[in-house]
């Protein structure tokens, strides 16, 4: 959004210093944020603990709607971790955009197509395995020629597009609205006062727009991780 990212160079890999920075510190934030919620857990919950046990019967939610009973319990966690983390990463360059010489050095991961697309691997992986635990390799792969043999490119097309779509699909929702926020901070600071006020303006109901867009993207990323691996588990 505003420049290139940090990068360096280990054994002929180049890694985005970018991206590693402001993962770790969402993951930190993400860990005691989840730790401050559960450090006091009573019979009766309050504050804090009732925003937990919300998100967690709301992951809960999402895993019950899409998955069998018989496989529930086994990805609610995985479900819960995956929509608190991918929340906060999406709303993290809303707060922490900061650029120094003209290169990004914080900014959300999920505006990078390389971490999406990660997180998109990671989860048809997860599916692919399931898929195979749960039928045995040959029930597996036979599934690829339902309802009949010609379907077989079809269905290995079909995952390889879930796989782009699942991915690309958060990274152009964050990306775009990181770009349009930058705009408009350059647009408030081009002529003063005349502009400042209603690109102040225009940045703040902007900013509340993308808190709404991140929160979505993140229930949708695990609505279709849930959908993905249930297809596998289920045929």
């Amino acid at each position: 959004m505003g420049g290139d990212a940090l990068t360096f160079k280990l054994f002929g890999l180049t890694f985005n210093t970018t991206n590693i920075v402001s993962g770790l510190i969402i993951y930190a934030i993400v860990f005691f944020t989840l730790y401050g919620m559960s450090r006091k857990i009573q019979m009766k919950p309050k504050g804090a603990q009732n925003v937990l046990e919300w998100l967690i019967d709301f992951t809960n939610g999402i895993v019950r709607s899409q998955m069998p009973a018989s496989e529930q319990g086994h990805y609610s966690f995985f479900a819960f971790v995956l929509f608190v983390f991918i929340f906060f990463a999406n709303q993290f360059g809303l707060l922490f955009q900061f650029h120094w010489n003209g290169v990004e050095v914080l900014r959300s991961p999920t505006a990078d197509p390389v971490v999406t697309l990660t997180f998109s691997l990671m989860v048809m992986a997860l599916a692919h395995f399931a898929g195979v635990a749960h039928n045995g390799l040959g029930g597996y792969l036979k599934n690829y020629t339902k309802p009949f043999t010609l379907m077989l490119p079809i269905n290995i097309i079909e995952d390889f597009a879930n796989f782009l779509t699942l991915g690309l699909r958060i990274f152009g929702n964050i990306f775009a609205g990181e770009l349009l926020m930058s705009l408009i901070a350059n647009m408030a600071f081009s002529h003063g006062v005349l502009t400042f006020i209603p690109g102040l303006l225009l940045e703040l109901a902007w900013q509340g727009f993308s808190i709404f867009i991140g929160s979505i993207q993140a229930y949708v990323f695990v609505t279709l991780t849930t959908v993905y691996i249930s297809r596998k588990v289920s045929e």
